[in-house]
């Protein structure tokens, strides 16, 4: 005799009204998908409109979606944004093309506020992709409006990687053709002059990249800057490269290349002994070899003496990378002590601009404990732009089932990861935090002061929906601010606004980690959403409440002259 099952009976009966009624939720105290409360069908778009002017349409979840302007939305997109990547509601040709699209409607109706985008967009939240890529849709739409000036100083700008000039060109190419506009090649070429060195030759010029040096010369003939005349050489040397690798000779004055050349000229059968033997760590370091090119150089894999000659060499990030690697290959704990604390130094922490996230992924990656304490260390000098937030604060982590949902194919952490180290690290800055993980339901997480971070996200979980509403009706307590970090995608509440527990003279700060075009709430005067995971924009929080308003809180870069060096002038009046 089959056994009754009443949760399958119960599961079985809601797909089957949901069946026969498109868009039907069970209501209940917990969930949409409840096995108890009332059955409620959303209202329809124009009902929700009637009622809230300012919504435009439902989010993903079918919740109240509210429309962004189009500054908001493209900055929004951007800083959340990686090319070619899908989300978890929203595919990667139309992700793609909506950010195109905001860019060159934006780079004729506003280019000064544009490009002010993208330049802080590559130098403080250091996102390349969409900064590369909006820099050639900047060109693309003036060009399609016939409109003079900006271009230029939107593609240098962006080039900040000896790489990133290649890259641009790549994309152009593919999506526009070879014909290169001359604003276009201009700020490359300015960008060449910046960037093209002999160590950025042997770290960059290599096969794997589809655009060499020698092929960006040749589209964009930059002239050697005038402080750099040794750059002629440089760049007639990576012509050769190019087109005759079996006679290219490096310029005699070029010490790196030289010996970099003799390195590269040793038999095969010797270079172990080489690098193993004494000296072998400093003649790496004169040739330029780096630990990517190392294994192909010897023919063979990286042992624990290779990795101990290489280590000296390697940046903090790349260290960072490979703790695997030196764990596995049995890295000595002298060398291992020395790469420890080269992670954890601040200088080299700030000059690597990673983000937080980078740090527990490496934790979570590595099989010894012997690098915990550099991690954490390295992680918290990252956020050193987390603001110690005076009062009360309601620190709410997303954890629904969409947050989990990777930004990138190379990405190692998801999006809700990424939300609670920056959600934990706010909540251990703050004079007085409540910390709260939600989805379906929530619950509060225990963070106390001067904890771990890394110890603290163990404690998170996967919650289901996105039941915002509730969340915030659950905590909300009188606090002096409230803080989300989420995708906005809340599933429809009959209170249609998520925050409305909140009273409307309280802020509220949302991180929108996906970029989707709706957001959860409308905008107001204590209503302020941020984009992405750059810790730049948590300085924005004690300006906002110190009262201070107008366009030098309105976005996370400084509108000073410098920031518009070399664009042309306004017209006058």
């Amino acid at each position: 005799m089959t056994r009754f099952n009443r949760r399958r009976a119960k599961a079985e009966a809601r797909d089957e009204i949901r069946t026969e009624i498109p868009g039907l939720t069970a209501g209940g105290a917990t969930s949409p998908l409840s096995e108890h409360g009332q059955w409620v069908l959303p209202p329809s778009r124009a009902a929700l409109r009637t009622v809230f002017p300012s919504l435009r349409d439902l989010n993903h979840q079918g919740g109240a979606g509210y429309a962004r302007e189009p500054k908001a939305e493209l900055f929004l997109l951007a800083v959340a944004h990686m090319a070619g990547q899908r989300s978890f509601y929203e595919s990667a040709s139309s992700r793609d093309e909506r950010y195109a699209r905001l860019v060159r409607r934006l780079a004729v109706e506003d280019p000064r506020w544009t490009l002010a985008l993208l330049r802080w967009l590559r130098t403080h939240a250091h996102i390349r992709t969409a900064s590369l890529v909006g820099a050639a849709e900047f060109v693309r739409g003036r060009l399609d409006a016939r409109a003079a000036g900006f271009s230029r100083q939107a593609v240098d700008a962006v080039l900040q990687r000896p790489d990133e000039p290649g890259e641009l060109l790549a994309y152009w190419t593919s999506r526009y053709g070879r014909r290169l506009p001359q604003p276009l090649k201009r700020g490359v070429a300015d960008a060449v002059r910046r960037l093209y060195t002999g160590r950025a030759l042997l770290k960059y010029d290599t096969g794997s990249h589809g655009f060499r040096f020698g092929d960006v010369l040749e589209l964009t003939h930059p002239a050697p800057a005038p402080d750099r005349p040794w750059q002629g050489e440089l760049f007639r040397y990576a012509l050769d490269r190019r087109h005759r690798p079996d006679r290219a000779a490096p310029p005699a004055t070029e010490p790196l290349l030289t010996a970099h050349h003799a390195l590269m000229a040793v038999p095969v059968a010797n270079r172990y002994a080489l690098v193993t033997g004494p000296g072998g760590a400093q003649k790496l370091a004169a040739a330029g070899i780096t630990w990517e090119a190392l294994a192909g150089w010897l023919q063979g894999p990286l042992d624990a003496a290779v990795w101990e000659a290489v280590i000296p060499s390697m940046g903090a990030m790349a260290l960072v990378r490979n703790l695997r690697n030196f764990d596995l290959a049995g890295v000595g704990d002298r060398a291992a002590a020395e790469a420890a604390r080269r992670i954890c130094d601040p200088a080299q922490v700030l000059r690597s601009r990673q983000f937080p996230f980078r740090y527990l992924a490496a934790h979570r990656n590595v099989p010894s404990a012997r690098w915990e304490q550099a991690l954490e260390t390295a992680l918290a000098h990252s956020l050193a732009n987390v603001p110690a937030l005076p009062g009360r604060t309601l620190v709410l982590v997303d954890r629904s089932g969409s947050m989990f949902d990777r930004p990138s194919a190379d990405s190692e952490l998801n999006r809700a990861d990424s939300a609670a180290v920056f959600g934990t690290a706010l909540a251990l800055r703050a004079e007085q935090a409540d910390l709260v993980e939600f989805g379906t339901g929530s619950r509060p997480v225990h963070a106390a002061p001067g904890e771990s971070v890394l110890h603290v996200l163990d404690r998170f979980h996967d919650l289901g929906g996105t039941n915002t509403a509730a969340a915030v009706t659950r905590h909300y307590a009188a606090h002096d601010r409230v803080l989300v970090v989420t995708d906005e995608q809340a599933h429809w509440a009959p209170r249609i606004d998520p925050l409305a527990a909140v009273p409307e003279h309280v802020p509220v700060y949302t991180w929108n980690l996906a970029g989707y075009a709706m957001g959860h709430t409308a905008t107001g005067p204590h209503r302020h959403t941020f984009g992405g995971l750059s810790d730049a924009a948590f300085r924005l929080i004690p300006l906002l409440e110190s009262g201070r308003s107008g366009p030098e809180t309105a976005w996370p870069w400084d509108p000073t002259p410098d920031t518009h060096r070399g664009l042309p002038k306004r017209p006058a009046p």
